[in-house]
Parts: C-alpha cells; sequence; structure tokens
C-alpha cells in the first residue's frame, strides 16, 4: 500500500511513524512533513501544504495513494474527505459536516446541550454588546472562547469580570484569533481533573485507544497562557476502567448516536477533551475531530496493532470486530518549545542531540523543525516532543527527561512535570 498522512506537526510525525511500521506499508507520503519525517523509514516528504487540498487531491491520484489520514483540523473544516470521496479516493477523517465538532464551538456546545450529554453552562454569542452585559452577571471565573478555529489558543480562563470583558473584547473586537472571533462562547468554569478520551468510529461502532492527560498550560504547575499543549502520557490513572465506561455511556455513545440522529455519519478519529468533576461526572470541554497533539505521540508509542487495519476497519465498517492491542507499560511525550511560545519566538536556531533516541524505548518526534544547509533548525513554537516509555510513568518521566537534557539549541523551553499527577499517584 502507498499512503499519505496530511499535516507537518508531531502528531503527523507519529502518524507517519506508526503507519509506516505496517508491513502492507510500501511507502508513506507526508504533506508537508518536517525533518523528522524526511528521516523515518518508508517515509517521504512532498511540498504541498495541509491546507491545499486541491494540490493534496492531485497528489493522491497522480501518485495512486491507497489511503490518505488527515492530521490537522483545517482541512477537515474545509472539507477535505468530501473532496477526496467526491474522486473516489479513501481518505480517513469526517466529513465538513461532521468536523463542525471542532469547528465551531457554539454548535457544538448546543449539540451537547439537544442530547444531554454533561458539559458546562454556557451562552454564545454574535453581538459583542450583548457579551459584554452577560459578564456582567455570569458565574466567576469563566471561560471565553473564541467560536471558531484558534490553534488551541483560542480559550481564555477570567478570574473576575473585568478580565472576562477584556477576554470578549480581545476576541470580538481586536480579532486576535481573526475570523474565528466571529462568535464567542461563555461558559461556567469546570474544576477538577482533565483527561484526553480518543476512539476511531466508524459512523456505529467506537473503538477506544488509549486513555491519555493533556498539559495545557505553558508553566510547571499548569500556570502561565494556554498553550497547544506541552507534554502528555498515557494511560491516564484518572480514567480507570470504571470511569471509561461513564465515558463510553455518557459521553461518546450519546455522541455518536446523536450524530446519526442528525444524519451524520461519522468516520474518523473523535477526541473528548474531558473535565473529571469531584463529583465523577466526565464533562465534555471540546471535541477535536481529529487526533490530539501531543497526546498521539505516547499514545501511539504504546499501540501494538497494526493502525493501517484500525484505520480500514473504520473505513469498511467493520470496527466492531477488531480490538486494539497495547502495551502494558506507561508512555510519555516532553514538548520541548520555542522560547516565548506561545506568543513570539524564533525559527531558524540550530538543533543539537537529535541522534540520542537510538536507545530502545524512547523516541523523539519533530513538531516545528525543518532542514537547512544540512542542520535541522526550529520552525514553530512546539519543536520536538520527546517520549519515553517505562516500567511505571515515574520511569518513562525519567527517561523522557533524560532525553530531553541531551537536546538542545538556544532558548529551548520545557515544562519539568509532566505526568506530575500520575506520579503522585503511584507515591501514594
Amino acid at each position: 500500500m502507498k499512503l499519505l498522512v496530511v499535516g507537518s506537526g508531531g502528531r503527523e510525525h507519529a502518524l507517519a511513524w506508526a503507519l509506516a511500521k505496517s508491513d502492507r506499508v510500501e511507502s508513506v507520503l507526508v504533506a508537508p512533513g518536517n525533518a523528522g519525517t524526511a528521516n523515518e523509514p518508508k517515509v517521504e516528504n512532498i511540498p504541498v501544504g495541509a491546507e491545499d487540498i486541491d494540490g493534496l487531491l492531485e497528489l493522491a491520484r497522480t501518485a495512486q495513494i491507497d489511503l490518505t489520514v488527515i492530521g490537522p483540523e483545517a482541512p477537515l473544516v474545509a472539507g477535505i474527505v468530501d473532496r477526496f470521496k467526491k474522486h473516489g479516493l479513501k481518505c480517513f477523517g469526517p466529513t465538513a459536516s461532521g468536523a463542525r465538532l471542532e469547528g465551531s464551538k457554539a454548535y457544538t456546545k448546543d449539540f451537547l446541550q439537544r442530547y444531554k450529554i454533561p458539559t458546562a453552562g454556557y451562552a454564545n454569542f454574535s453581538d459583542i454588546d450583548a457579551a459584554l452585559k452577560h459578564v456582567e452577571t455570569c458565574n466567576i471565573p469563566t471561560v471565553v472562547k473564541a467560536d471558531g478555529l484558534a490553534a488551541g489558543k483560542g480559550v481564555l480562563i477570567a478570574h473576575t469580570r473585568e478580565e472576562a470583558a477584556a477576554a470578549v473584547n480581545l476576541v470580538m473586537s481586536d480579532r486576535a484569533f481573526g475570523e474565528a472571533g466571529n462568535e464567542v462562547v461563555i461558559e461556567d468554569f469546570l474544576s477538577g481533573e482533565e483527561a484526553s478520551f480518543m476512539a476511531i468510529i466508524d459512523g456505529d461502532d467506537i473503538l477506544p485507544l488509549a486513555t491519555s492527560q493533556d498539559h495545557k498550560a505553558r508553566d510547571d504547575g499548569d500556570q502561565g497562557p494556554n498553550t497547544g499543549g506541552m507534554g502528555a502520557y498515557s494511560p491516564a490513572p484518572v480514567i480507570d476502567e470504571a470511569m471509561a465506561e461513564r465515558v463510553m455511556a455518557e459521553v461518546m455513545r450519546p455522541t455518536v448516536e446523536g450524530l446519526k440522529q442528525d444524519g451524520e455519519h461519522y468516520t474518523g478519529f473523535l477526541y473528548a477533551g474531558l473535565m473529571i468533576g469531584d463529583d465523577g461526572v466526565p464533562r465534555v470541554l471540546e471535541f477535536n475531530c481529529r487526533m490530539g497533539d501531543p497526546e498521539t505521540q505516547p499514545i501511539l508509542f504504546r499501540l501494538k496493532s497494526d493502525l493501517v487495519d484500525l484505520i480500514e476497519a473504520a473505513l469498511d465498517g467493520e470496527l466492531g470486530n477488531v480490538t486494539a492491542d497495547w502495551d502494558a507499560r506507561p508512555a510519555l511525550g516532553v514538548v520541548l518549545a520555542a522560547g516565548g511560545y506561545p506568543d513570539s519566538y524564533n525559527k531558524g536556531d540550530v538543533i543539537s542531540g537529535l541522534d540520542a533516541d537510538s536507545a530502545d524505548n524512547v523516541k523523539i518526534f519533530h513538531a516545528g523543525t525543518k532542514t537547512t544547509g544540512g542542520n535541522t533548525v526550529t520552525n514553530g513554537g512546539r519543536v520536538l516532543c520527546a517520549v519515553a516509555l517505562g516500567d511505571s510513568v515515574a520511569d518513562a518521566q525519567t527517561r523522557a527527561y533524560n532525553l530531553v537534557d541531551k537536546i538542545s539549541w538556544d532558548n529551548v523551553y520545557t515544562r519539568r512535570d509532566i505526568g506530575y499527577r500520575a506520579v503522585a499517584r503511584e507515591h501514594v
């Protein structure tokens, strides 16, 4: 088989790496890819942008691609799957209508309310004056969200009414997130422990993937601004067997059934970002119509099954007949970011130490990298993700940070506490 992976981040590096391991796969093209995918066995980068749907369609046709896997959300929301299907090409991901679960937070909140799926109380506004009036009386703290795609950065937590009003103005007046701020969602702040619950969906059946926990805040102790994610580990102890069944019963199955009632045959990855409250209720913070980043990296590092088989089973409507096999050991991934991320940061810094992942059970997945003049250089905010397997989360954490400490460039930045909740549980 000849495969195409669309995207250039750490998630796409992990997908390409996992797909290329299949004995059934001859080669994997990645468009556009990064410096890491360029060096994977059986993998080749093609300089076509992830949002260039015409170019990707032409690539899939001329290269005689058997299966395309979409990594990021933007092409899914833009309807790449619809286009590929129209031309008879196999493409894994939801259609544009299914991808609204990520493309519009207002749509998703209304969907959750309609189908009685647990989530925070909320209100949607397309008029800034109405939104500002609402923050005069809403619960504090509150969360202000840009409705559309904002690369994981359009969520603002306000601890005072003044902060809430400033957040509304930032989104709707200052247009900090562009068109994503045409509408705003203002919702109740939820406390508890976050977890990521991802699954493969075939329109009817649900195959849960390994659980994980992301670390969204930039700084240790979950302080600082929200980012796209500074590290993750799998599995997440907060989702034990009983909680996993609650998530399936209260969130995942009702979501798939609700989509069917709305006429949507959702096929692809579905990511539920959850807050597990002190009352034990798993409430939906967000849906993503693709795998999470950086959760994908430790999750796929644990996957023992052939990912191609799982994806094809979903496309063929046979997901109920397959299972996923996992390495029992936990995996933990630490993001190495450019100093200043998620605000302004430098690009083009030469990275050293990238040969440090030659040991067993560790792997450096690239995200914001490219090759220039024979050197691998930084090319984004989140640059790398250092992943390790261990006999415990604490062991995986130690191994991952040992790998991190061998990598350097000017002004590299990492959190030093990824996995701290799970490590604390192990020491109880």
